[in-house]
């Protein structure tokens, strides 16, 4: 027994697997809805059928803002060390109407703790509502792609920007999508994230 799990650590040096990392806000948490609804458990679902050796954990908290996800990464990191981390987080600093600098700032800090990590990162934009004004909405949404560009990570396109405006896929809230957008959402994220899981 203890020649083959030493067999299975050399032959995968990710050990029992490779993880991929959801670094999120409520959009990820599944605000709102139960968590066999959510898109990142669609996704989890997905990967265990059609990326072999691959598992996802969700490290997603409602309320999350940039700060609070650098806070908790370096333990994080250490604990699942994965080989692909997404980060989707800005929305509520957006949302308080704290810095674009300090923000971006604080992306680039947990892409580079992840990549020296030894991870792959992708960084998901993230709209705002409207409401914000077409000046600070454009700074706010050029910021991710700003921060992919800066770091060698890969940018993945707001996964809501298809759904916002269909009925029946935003909660009444305005801001989080229903269980409906869920299987859209999932989607969407699987395009850009399945080839790297292979």
């Amino acid at each position: 027994m203890r020649k083959l799990l030493l067999l299975l650590l050399i032959v995968s040096p990710f050990g029992w697997g490779k993880t991929l990392l959801i670094m999120g806000d409520s959009l990820s948490a599944g605000y709102g809805l139960k968590t066999d609804q959510t898109w990142v458990k669609l996704l989890s679902d997905k990967v265990k059928d059609q990326a072999d050796g691959w598992q996802v954990v969700n490290a997603s908290v409602s309320g999350e803002t940039t700060a609070g996800g650098l806070r908790r990464l370096p333990a994080i990191l250490k604990e699942q060390k994965p080989a692909l981390v997404l980060i989707e987080l800005g929305g509520n600093d957006g949302l308080r109407g704290y810095p674009i600098a300090t923000m971006q700032e604080n992306l680039e800090k947990m892409v580079r703790l992840s990549q020296q990590a030894g991870a792959k990162v992708m960084v998901m934009e993230i709209w705002l509502p409207p409401n914000y004004g077409p000046r600070y909405l454009d700074r706010f949404k050029a910021t991710f792609k700003t921060v992919a560009d800066t770091t060698g990570a890969s940018w993945l396109p707001f996964f809501g920007k298809d759904i916002a405006l269909d009925n029946g896929m935003i909660q009444a809230d305005g801001i989080h999508p229903t269980a409906k957008a869920q299987p859209l959402i999932m989607e969407a994220v699987w395009q850009d994230v399945s080839p790297a899981l292979r």
